[in-house]
């Protein structure tokens, strides 16, 4: 046992059936969520003319399924790695905690937005949901960071699990960017749910044309994933290249577009319409959601390359070379 350590075996265990438990919740709502579809569809009790692919609602329920089913997808497993105690439980959970920190501040905005447009709620219940968001950005990452970087921790997971995984070996860097990378390219589906909308600096591609270069990005989103974990240098410089055009590209767009342009690109029903022409937000509000885990991942990819293998094949070094 190295010195000073303290066995954390039942934390970890809790943590993990807890983890289980949320994962198989989600699991279960996921399935569950869609039967809001007969509610909205015609003959519902929430029935409104034009509700069906599309439309604002439609999406939106369609995103929360999809939501329960990540969060299924990477609780189960983490839960039932915490519950064996296995190496790679630590350092994936620890990864998908940076990852939070990049992305919870625009998700949390973005779901209070979302809770407040759709829900008929009580001031109570919504300043509680406002303090949730708030606790789960900036207490509770850190503190679990802080609590799973520990000596204790540590020492409890690799104590009980002496076996090498890819994951261990992998700086913590590039699996951030690599977890990312997969994020943003099932985040890049949303747009098709709302007529394809895609933002090509300064101007705004839709329907069939907007879903293409929407396709085309996922799939060059999804081949920076696997080189970034792969450490090839082409991801870096190709990653370089594209995350800044991205930004630049959505940014242009989003600061020079009026709320009224983008409603009119969306082209939802008359009902959505007049709901959302009434909030208070604008390209420029919509421009903080985009742009700022865009900048931030950015900033990280260029502050990785270091991690990344060299440009074309290594020189043989030594007697080799004589």
């Amino acid at each position: 046992m190295p010195y000073g350590y303290r066995d954390r075996t039942g934390i970890v265990m809790a943590t993990g059936l807890l983890m289980l438990l949320a994962g198989l919740g989600s699991a279960f709502l996921g399935p569950l969520e869609m039967y809001p579809f007969y509610l909205f569809s015609e003959g519902g009790r929430f029935y409104y003319e034009g509700f069906g692919f599309g439309s604002f609602m439609f999406g939106n329920i369609a995103v929360q399924i999809v939501g329960y089913y990540i969060i299924a997808a990477l609780l189960i497993p983490l839960g039932y790695g915490h519950l064996l105690r296995r190496r790679w439980a630590r350092t994936l959970f620890v990864t998908l905690i940076w990852c939070w920190l990049v992305l919870g501040a625009p998700l949390g905005l973005v779901f209070l937005f979302t809770l407040l447009s759709v829900k008929d709620l009580s001031l109570a219940a919504a300043l509680a949901a406002t303090v949730a968001v708030g606790l789960s950005y900036a207490v509770a990452p850190w503190l679990l960071l802080r609590m799973y970087n520990s000596r204790d921790i540590r020492h409890t997971f690799e104590n009980a699990d002496s076996s090498e995984y890819w994951i261990d070996n992998t700086p913590i860097p590039i699996l951030i960017l690599a977890c990312l990378f997969v994020l943003y390219a099932i985040f890049l589906h949303i747009p098709i749910l709302f007529n394809g909308l895609f933002p090509l600096f300064g101007a705004w591609l839709s329907g069939l044309e907007g879903t293409i270069a929407l396709d085309i990005t996922i799939l060059l989103m999804a081949g920076l994933a696997w080189g970034t974990a792969r450490q090839k240098w082409w991801a870096w410089w190709g990653g370089l290249v594209y995350l800044g055009a991205l930004t630049a590209s959505g940014l242009t767009t989003l600061l020079s577009s009026s709320d009224a342009e983008i409603l009119s690109a969306l082209d939802l029903p008359a009902l959505e319409m007049d709901m959302l022409d009434g909030m208070p937000l604008t390209g420029a509000h919509f421009a903080v959601f985009v742009g700022v885990p865009l900048l931030i991942t950015l900033t990280l990819f260029i502050l990785s390359r270091k991690h990344f293998g060299p440009v074309g094949p290594e020189l043989p070094t030594g007697g080799g070379a004589q």
